[in-house]
């Protein structure tokens, strides 16, 4: 294809390509991720809960511990904790 417009069809056509090739595998990635999370349910697994261990495992211990430590604070804050129940 020749330039159209000042635009490189080939090249234009190349990227688009690519990208719908990518959006393709990305679905099927994300279908797969559901499987196994549909297969974790019917073994018993919290699916929310892997979730958040997912998310967390991702993240830098530092800032696990951070977190975890503010939303003890905020519980105790609101008395979802009793000070004789921590640990």
């Amino acid at each position: 294809m020749a330039d159209v417009g000042g635009i490189a069809a080939d090249q234009l056509k190349s990227v688009v390509e690519r990208i719908e090739r990518l959006e393709e595998d990305k679905k099927a990635l994300s279908d797969d991720i559901r499987d196994i999370f549909a297969e974790a349910k019917g073994n018993g697994f919290d699916v929310k809960i892997l979730r958040q261990v997912i998310r967390l495992r991702k993240m830098d211990r530092a800032d696990v511990a951070e977190q975890e430590t503010i939303l003890d604070l905020y519980r105790r804050a609101l008395g979802m904790i009793l000070p004789d129940e921590a640990e």
